[in-house]
């Protein structure tokens, strides 16, 4: 998959969610990956409307593999903006919930990205807010839909190199993802589409573009 993320600024209160201020447990780790490798510019495609069902179950497959579940998986709408070939395109994707420490994060997204020819495969980690680890963060919106994503990223060429693009389920639920230092730049962004940041939900963690190439060892042990 391809970059995935945010720009901009804005002045609007917002409230991050730890995921242990009241002992509840962190979600699940999750995965965003795709099997497609072509370039589609029109969101008409017949090909966007894919639901991907046999890709959500050798995906889910490779989760095992791993020695770990996938509890939930999420059909998403993508739109990415390409600094190559100076364009958005988009792409039918999934999102992988799965039961799975660190390195069998990795490894996974490794080998999905392998399999399915892909430049990278996204993974997040949720982390409490006071993690030294916290490198990025997760936003999620309602009432935002793929056109818009679309459109604010050609409006905007600091949001396009920023941010990258975007997923959106079908329910319309924008789920963006950036550099925790980006957060001003993901709120006006969101703004900027109409979307409501104070009914927003942002949670921190760390985040890792894992291609097949990727050394399957922790980043911080690898210096």
């Amino acid at each position: 998959m391809r970059n995935l993320l945010v720009a901009v600024t804005s002045v609007l209160a917002f409230a991050v969610s730890t995921g242990t201020a009241s002992g509840a447990p962190l979600p699940s780790p999750e995965i965003f990956a795709s099997n497609n490798t072509a370039v589609i510019t029109d969101p008409a495609d017949p090909r966007l409307r894919d639901r991907l069902v046999r890709f959500d179950r050798e995906v889910r497959g490779i989760v095992r593999a791993n020695g770990g579940l996938t509890t939930r998986s999420t059909l998403l709408d993508g739109v990415f903006w390409s600094s190559d070939l100076q364009q958005t395109t988009f792409e039918r994707s999934r999102k992988f919930d799965v039961t799975l420490d660190e390195e069998g994060l990795r490894h996974t997204a490794s080998t999905i990205s392998k399999q399915f020819r892909q430049e990278s495969v996204l993974t997040f980690r949720f982390l409490p807010a006071n993690s030294p680890q916290v490198d990025a963060v997760q936003v999620e919106v309602d009432g935002i839909t793929a056109t818009q994503v679309r459109e604010g990223l050609l409006a905007d060429a600091v949001v396009r190199e920023k941010l990258g693009g975007g997923s959106v389920t079908l329910q319309d639920k924008a789920i963006l993802i950036a550099d925790v230092n980006d957060l001003p730049t993901v709120r006006a962004f969101v703004t900027k589409l109409d979307g409501d940041m104070r009914k927003a939900k942002v949670r921190k963690g760390t985040w890792e573009f894992v291609s097949a190439e990727t050394p399957l060892w922790n980043r911080q042990n690898a210096a």
